[in-house]
């Protein structure tokens, strides 16, 4: 059974959220799984872990508190955000391998642009080499320094929430965005850790295409 896709297309972050919750709050065991698509307005999001000092100069960029896991992140135009509402008891696989199928799902998006998305032992989300994302070496682990991010740069955001063996928030892949207010927060709780999109690594596609493909990837991975 394939996964339904709802593209909400621009949408607010806080009244998203609360849908989401609503959703699996109200949820029974034969509720059909969903996965809603959007993109958000300029926002920080702070996860139920996240520390006040990681947001470091938040300006005019409003700040809202949520119940995912994770630390600080930024959403805004040009990034496609996906929102997999799963019951993970009814797809047969538990978050661990609910996160791995996320990731994979990401990874395989970047592959049909040419780039190859690494994953990072310990830090959820999918990263990309700055000097060369389209070289297909594996990483080799960290560097002498115990850097694990030296010469990497995040490309997609992974935080989530599971309530009663269901999941929501999601992933965000950045495609062409003003990359900018990442500087004025540590990433998901790394100081100094490089952010990038496909559009900075020289990935020219519109985020209706690169929305699709993600939507596609994700419906196929995440199906039991």
């Amino acid at each position: 059974m394939s996964l339904p896709i709802t593209l909400l297309g621009p949408v607010d972050y806080a009244p998203t959220a609360a849908a989401m919750q609503a959703f699996t709050e109200q949820r029974g065991p034969d509720t059909a799984d969903a996965l809603w698509i959007c993109e958000h307005p300029p926002v920080y999001t702070q996860g139920l872990a996240g520390k006040a000092d990681h947001i470091l100069n938040p300006g005019s960029i409003p700040i809202v508190q949520t119940n995912r896991g994770g630390q600080v992140t930024y959403h805004g135009p040009g990034q496609v955000v996906a929102y997999p509402l799963i019951d993970l008891q009814r797809a047969g696989y538990y978050v661990k391998e609910y996160v791995y199928r996320i990731e994979e799902a990401v990874i395989r998006t970047l592959v049909h642009f040419g780039v190859t998305g690494h994953r990072v032992v310990g830090a959820p989300g999918i990263y990309v080499r700055l000097e060369d994302p389209f070289s297909h070496a594996a990483l080799t682990g960290p560097t002498p320094a115990g850097d694990p991010f030296r010469g990497l740069g995040k490309i997609a955001a992974l935080g989530i929430k599971v309530s009663r063996h269901c999941t929501y928030h999601g992933v965000a892949l950045n495609v062409a965005m003003d990359l900018e207010p990442y500087s004025r927060i540590n990433p998901c709780g790394y100081a100094g850790l490089k952010t990038v999109d496909l559009s900075t690594i020289g990935v020219c596609v519109a985020w209706p295409e690169a929305a699709q493909m993600l939507s596609q990837k994700l419906a196929t991975y995440l199906t039991p």
